[in-house]
């Protein structure tokens, strides 16, 4: 069984306040550090389900987040492809997908940090209707090569939201937000093994998980919290113009999810 793990940093034990995220600030090497064993205890968790091959991949930001000498050597990391930021190496020889370090969408109440995509301009997005955010783009664009998502990490807020979307899906909640910008941890030590053990249970629903697929073809909207963002969003991709803070297309691939 070959499982590809998609990493953030948003959702990762530890990472308790947004000045964390900042490379700037002294606390993120520690961030990075526990992304490290975040990822670690999902592909321990995997190989210990049965897993017999392990792809990882640095998502967060220009994905340089990874300290690749603490990475377990069992498992592959897949470097960016360019033309192709999120998928990757990611094709149909994978039987499923885990996000390790998830966040919730942006407008989630009791979050930490919430935002999809870009927390400065984007305000709501959409597929067919459905407010959606970064676990479900990524379960779709997924989708498109037969590969469902089976776990998730993160906060308390967007393993509800995982739980809400998907199911069956297996869930480890590291920490809680107390309002956005900060969160309270728990024991690192227990959260990693929360997550190798949700990690192992998930192998077992490789067959019964199902990817997710919206109907197609898709309508996406966009909200951007200010007319400028739109502005430049319409002139780099000519999409439909909705109103001064809306964007809309309509797609027949699951891999073209977004308006860039």
């Amino acid at each position: 069984m070959k499982i590809y793990i998609h990493t953030d940093l948003e959702g990762i034990s530890g990472v308790d306040s947004i000045e964390m995220i900042n490379r700037d600030d002294p606390r993120h090497m520690f961030a990075r550090e526990r992304l490290m064993a975040d990822t670690n205890a999902a592909i321990a968790g995997a190989f210990d389900g049965g897993a017999t091959e392990v792809w990882v991949a640095d998502k967060h930001g220009g994905a340089n987040s990874f300290i690749h000498e603490l990475l377990d050597k069992r498992a592959k990391v897949d470097p960016p492809i360019r033309g192709r930021r999120w998928t990757g190496g990611l094709d149909e020889t994978f039987d499923a997908t885990m996000i390790i370090g998830a966040h919730a969408m942006a407008g989630t109440l009791n979050a930490f940090l919430d935002h999809t995509q870009s927390s400065l301009s984007c305000f709501n997005y959409y597929v067919n209707g459905r407010k959606m955010g970064e676990m479900a783009q990524w379960a779709i664009m997924c989708a498109h090569f037969g590969v469902p998502l089976i776990m998730v990490s993160g906060d308390e807020a967007a393993c509800a939201e995982a739980r809400a979307f998907f199911n069956p899906i297996e869930t480890a909640a590291v920490k809680v937000a107390s309002g956005r910008n900060k969160a309270i941890s728990y024991d690192l030590k227990e959260a990693e093994k929360r997550i190798r053990e949700a990690a192992a249970r998930a192998i077992s629903l490789i067959g019964k998980a199902k990817p997710f697929k919206p109907i197609l073809p898709m309508e996406i909207i966009e909200e951007y919290t200010r007319a400028d963002y739109c502005d430049a969003a319409y002139e780099r991709t000519g999409a439909e113009r909705l109103d001064a803070r809306t964007l809309r297309k309509i797609s027949n691939s699951y891999l073209d999810i977004f308006i860039w």
